[in-house]
Formats: structure tokens, C-alpha cells, sequence
């Protein structure tokens, strides 16, 4: 199984990489990305600064592994590639890296959308909001 986590935010460089990496893979000719960022809500006037992820990480890991093969099952796709933040991920950066690959843009992108789905919905992952006054609460997937 891939560990998909990274400590901390994903840097653009990182996304970048991954992206040229694909530049030799000449079957391929449609890429659908998904990036989450952390928002500054504001909840009960207090702004949310940043979000400290945790995970039951080998849970997690097996139950990535499932999305992936149904997903492949499902699509005709050519790669996909999910990197998710663990710790502090401060507002404006992105704790969400989903990259789908395939010959034709349909199955890209309705497979980029349905892993994001399934990950938002069923991976053990926990986010808390961090406040700016340093108070914190237990973050709803949404």
C-alpha cells in the first residue's frame, strides 16, 4: 500500500512535480486535479487560522487502497495519484492533492470527483479547527 500522507501542507513545487512527471506518458490525454485548501471561516466570530489533521493511519491506508481499486475498476483510467496532510495545514494551503489520469477527459474527471467523494466521506481522517484566539473544535466533513 502507498502512504499518502505528508506531514504538513503540500507545497505547489510538489503538485508541480507530479504534474510534469506525466509529460512522458504520451497515452495519456486528460488530467483532472482536485485541491483542497484550508478556508478562514469564520464560526461563532472566531476565524479558523488553520486545521490540525490526524488519521487512524493504517485504517486509513487499507480503506485507500479499497477506493483505488473500485475506482480503477470503474474507470479506464490511466493513473491516479491522492496525497492528503497530516498536522497543522495554516489557511490558504492545501491538505487535499487528488490527480486522475486517462486517454479521455470523461473518466478523469468523474473519477477525480467520486474519489474525493469517498475520501471526504469514508477515509478515518479528523481535522481540527485551529482559532485564531488558540481555542480549537472538531471539524465536520463538509
Amino acid at each position: 500500500m502507498k502512504n499518502i500522507f505528508i506531514e504538513g501542507a503540500i507545497k505547489s513545487l510538489f503538485i508541480a512535480e507530479n504534474i510534469q512527471k506525466h509529460s512522458t506518458k504520451t497515452s495519456i490525454g486528460a488530467h483532472e486535479i482536485f485541491l483542497g485548501q484550508v478556508r478562514a471561516d469564520v464560526i461563532n466570530k472566531k476565524i479558523v487560522s488553520a486545521i490540525e489533521y490526524t488519521s487512524y493511519e493504517t485504517m486509513a491506508l487499507e480503506k485507500m487502497y479499497e477506493i483505488r481499486e473500485a475506482i480503477f475498476a470503474k474507470y479506464e483510467l490511466t493513473c491516479m495519484h491522492v496525497y492528503h496532510s497530516l498536522g497543522v495545514v495554516k489557511a490558504g494551503e492545501i491538505s487535499l492533492f487528488v490527480f486522475t489520469s486517462s486517454k479521455h477527459r470523461r473518466p478523469a474527471i468523474d473519477a477525480c470527483n467520486e474519489v474525493v467523494e469517498l475520501i471526504k466521506n469514508g477515509l478515518p481522517v479528523w481535522g481540527k479547527e485551529l482559532f485564531e484566539d488558540e481555542t480549537h473544535q472538531w471539524k465536520a466533513n463538509n
